[in-house]
C-alpha cells in the first residue's frame, strides 16, 4: 500500500494485535512490564487502528480523554515493516480530525526526552514535531533514568 492508501479508524479493542506489534519494535518497547500494561490498556482505552488490504492491523493508537478540552495519545505502535509508510501519520491525522469534531482543544503525548540519547526516540520526537506537536516540558515523571517529554498539539 502507498501512504495515500492507509485509513485510520476508531476500532474495537485489539490487545492481541498490540502484543504482536510490540514484538516487532523491541528497540522502542523493550520493557516487558510496560508492554504488559499497554496490552492491558488496549482492552479498555479508545483504540484507533490502521489495517492493510487483508484487514491485518499494522498500527494502533490508544487515546485517553482527560477533560472535555484535552486528550492524550497514550500509546502508539506501528509494525516495523510499515515504518515510514505513513501509518502513524494517518492515525494522528484521523484522531486530530475526530477530536476537533468533538470540540477538543489540545492533544498531548508523552515520550522519552532528548536528555536520553536514544536514536529511536529521537525519530519519535521528530515524528511528533512533524505532526505539529511542540515540546512543553521534560520531567522525571517516569524516574530519573527515563526522562519524560510532554508534547502538545493545539487543535483550535
Amino acid at each position: 500500500m502507498t501512504e495515500a492508501d492507509w485509513v485510520a479508524n476508531r476500532d474495537e479493542a485489539v490487545p492481541e494485535d498490540v502484543e504482536r506489534l510490540l514484538a516487532t519494535v523491541p528497540e522502542w518497547f523493550g520493557r516487558p512490564e510496560s508492554n504488559a500494561e499497554y496490552i492491558d490498556d488496549a482492552r479498555t482505552v479508545e483504540t484507533w487502528t490502521v489495517r492493510d488490504d487483508d484487514g491485518r492491523v499494522v498500527g494502533v493508537t490508544l487515546v485517553v480523554h482527560h477533560f472535555p478540552q484535552t486528550s492524550e495519545i497514550h500509546f502508539t505502535v506501528v509494525d516495523c515493516s510499515a515504518h515510514g509508510q505513513g501509518v502513524g501519520s494517518e492515525m494522528i491525522r484521523a484522531i486530530v480530525d475526530d477530536l476537533r469534531r468533538r470540540g477538543v482543544d489540545m492533544l498531548m503525548v508523552k515520550t522519552l526526552g532528548a536528555s536520553s540519547p536514544d536514536p529511536n526516540y529521537a525519530r519519535t520526537r521528530n515524528f511528533y514535531e512533524t505532526m505539529g506537536f511542540i515540546p512543553l516540558e521534560e520531567t522525571d515523571l517516569w524516574g530519573a533514568d527515563t526522562p519524560c517529554l510532554i508534547m502538545a498539539k493545539p487543535l483550535t
